[in-house]
């Protein structure tokens, strides 16, 4: 296998149903609308009662947390270094619960789905893993957002 910058094929985060808040799929595997469906229902009915936090399925590698109502993964090819994909994972756990401080609950994360996905895009550049820069970043930007408005309010 030649080594390669594109670790992460997919990253999921879904409901504590099984229903998609959100899906990016980063290679041709899952081509459809159809196979990523039933992809995320068979990855949902393996995980949803188990407490690990690494599953083999349909001949790929997914690390996986759930917190509160929301199920967190993200998914590589059998080959890939599963340390990598957890630091991923762990990057996008973290980055939300900053951005969000600590409220990833599914009702806030769809209200709040630009950031989500702002957020899975400086991780994850097209499959290749940024996390190692992209947590900074995400706290520093949303830190300088928030100071932004802020100063727009007036003080009566």
């Amino acid at each position: 296998m030649v080594p390669s910058l594109y670790t992460v094929k997919a990253i999921i985060i879904l409901d504590n149903d099984g229903q998609r808040l959100v899906g990016k799929y980063y290679d041709d595997q899952f081509s459809t609308i159809k196979e990523q469906k039933e992809f995320e229902k068979n990855l949902f009915a393996k995980t949803n009662k188990q407490n690990g936090e690494i599953i083999m399925l349909e001949n790929l590698t997914i690390v996986y947390k759930n917190n509160l109502d929301v199920f967190y993964y993200v998914v590589g090819s059998t080959s890939e270094n599963e340390i990598m994909l957890v630091s991923v994972l762990n990057c996008l756990f973290d980055s939300l619960n900053q951005i969000f401080r600590k409220n990833t609950e599914k009702k806030f994360l769809t209200e709040n789905l630009d950031s989500v996905f702002l957020s899975i895009d400086e991780i994850c550049d097209n499959g290749n893993n940024n996390s190692l820069n992209s947590l900074l970043f995400l706290i520093v930007f949303f830190f300088d957002l928030k100071v932004y408005y802020l100063k727009q309010i007036p003080i009566k």
